[in-house]
């Protein structure tokens, strides 16, 4: 087994370097859940808006595509890398924008897996559109699929549906982006908001269970699954973004220490 980058003191929290397609196969422990955010490949030297001002969309050669069979490639490499370590009866979420989503559909079908919804999450606070020509984005879409076709998956019905004031929960979420709270490490650029990693995890897994981010980035899935007491290993090529997750990890430990001696004292 590669080295670990990180375990926690509590050893809820582990950390790999490197490509999931390399480590995955050597992690012994089968998952109970696992949420996707792989690259979009936007990366095209465009241009957005980001706090008002004009800035690039290039985030990395890791988000540059060669073509869109390489894409489709990289796609299913990753997920049959994924769904090796999954447990028969865990789910997969997958996020992904128009760019990708059909890719990543197709994909899933191809391996076995049986989609269960795709998820529109529609941001209160969107970039806008500076071309003017078309309709301003403000919405990703998160597939969730579990590993087999017909082996019953993990859904919590109840708790959804009370957060829901009573009524069954829709698969259209208006959840914000990222707070600026939740970058005091720093900030990953595709980062998700914990309002969405929350509500994932809560609707899919259960107290100890294993989660994994195959593309870990700031581990805001490794934070959201801590806080609601999962267990959570999380792989990502980039060094600098695995520090940043560590930096919260030990934040979020720091919190909930002094909220314990709040508690008892």
């Amino acid at each position: 087994m590669d080295k670990v980058y990180y375990n926690s003191p509590d050893s809820n929290f582990q950390l790999y370097l490197g490509n999931c397609v390399d480590i995955l196969p050597k992690i012994n422990e089968k998952v109970d859940l696992v949420f996707a955010d792989p690259p979009y490949f936007l990366s095209n030297d465009g241009f957005t808006i980001k706090a008002g001002k004009v800035a690039s969309v290039n985030k990395g050669d890791w988000d540059k595509k060669e073509n869109h069979l390489s894409t489709i490639q990289f796609t299913e490499q990753w997920l049959e890398a994924v769904r090796h370590v999954m447990k028969d009866s865990a789910t997969i979420w997958v996020s992904c924008t128009m760019h990708n989503l059909f890719d990543v559909g197709s994909a899933l079908q191809r391996l076995g897996f049986k989609t269960l919804n795709i998820v529109t999450w529609q941001k209160t606070n969107p970039p806008p559109n500076l071309s003017c020509r078309y309709f301003t984005h403000s919405t990703e879409h998160i597939i969730w699929a579990r590993k087999h076709q017909n082996k019953a998956h993990y859904f919590n019905y109840e708790l959804m549906k009370s957060i829901n004031q009573g009524k069954q929960m829709k698969d259209v979420w208006t959840l914000p982006a990222v707070s600026k709270k939740e970058t005091t490490c720093g900030k990953h650029p595709t980062q998700k908001s914990l309002s969405l990693l929350n509500r994932i995890i809560l609707a899919s897994s259960q107290e100890d269970d294993l989660v994994l981010d195959p593309f870990a980035g700031s581990s805001t899935t490794g934070i959201a699954a801590n806080t609601h007491n999962r267990r959570y290993i999380g792989t990502d090529i980039s060094p600098e973004f695995l520090n940043l997750s560590i930096c919260r990890k030990k934040e979020l430990d720091a919190t909930r220490q002094q909220q314990s001696i709040l508690i008892s004292s």
